[in-house]
């Protein structure tokens, strides 16, 4: 236990001197607000860390992360809302220009998601937080010949299309997205293969992103 304290500590360490050292601009900005042009909305996998795996550097991404990267609908009621609290405040507050949900390979919430029964639920809070996927596993579910591998990679990204139209229940969202200021992507990240796939609203598909390529525009799902 105390090795992964200290492991912490140490790359902490190396943090402070990269971007607090003398000659190191980009604290000496941040230090005065957070400009991001981008929110993150990712799963809480350690093996999935958007800035690491985009490259970002600190104030860039605005990242919102939850058990199988979910987005729930639009419910004004007074219940407590975490992820449409974020949501909220990057895109009314921050005014972010573009909103990615990022799903991956082998995640555990979607494996809960698809293996669970009335009889063995996921837990005690897991199971109403995944019940937001369920039109993504019944969709899934519809391949009742393909293997259990091919199910839940179909439910992973289902789950990721379901994410794009449950942004587009916040009217303040949909606003911005109908007046071409906010595109919504959703991407899907292979981790053995260390691949990253776009959906194509176009195509109703993901097509892998190459290194050469830049983001099209059917990328961007539009209502």
């Amino acid at each position: 236990m105390e090795e992964a304290i200290e492991k912490m500590l140490h790359g902490f360490r190396s943090f402070r001197d990269t971007y607090f050292s003398g000659d190191s601009e980009l604290f000496d900005q941040l230090k005065h607000g957070q400009h991001p042009r981008s929110l993150i909305i990712a799963c809480s996998d350690s093996r999935v860390d958007p800035a690491l795996i985009t490259e970002s550097d600190p104030g860039d991404l605005f990242v919102i992360r939850n058990v199988a990267n979910l987005v729930p609908p639009y419910e004004p009621d007074t219940r407590h809302h975490g992820v449409s609290a974020a949501l909220e405040y990057a895109v009314n507050g921050l005014q972010v220009e573009h909103i990615i949900i990022i799903g991956h390979s082998d995640c555990g919430g979607i494996h809960a998601l698809m293996e669970r029964t009335p009889e063995k639920p996921a837990g005690e809070f897991l199971d109403a937080w995944l019940d937001l996927a369920e039109p993504a596993k019944q969709a899934a579910m519809v391949l009742s010949n393909a293997s259990s591998h091919t199910r839940h990679r179909a439910c992973e990204e289902a789950s990721l299309v379901l994410g794009l139209e449950n942004l587009l229940t916040f009217p303040w969202i949909k606003a911005r997205v109908d007046a071409g200021k906010l595109a919504l992507h959703a991407w899907y990240f292979h981790i053995a293969a260390g691949r990253l796939f776009g959906y194509d609203r176009a195509k109703g598909g993901f097509t892998e992103f190459h290194p050469s390529l830049h983001l099209s525009q059917s990328e961007d799902h539009q209502p």
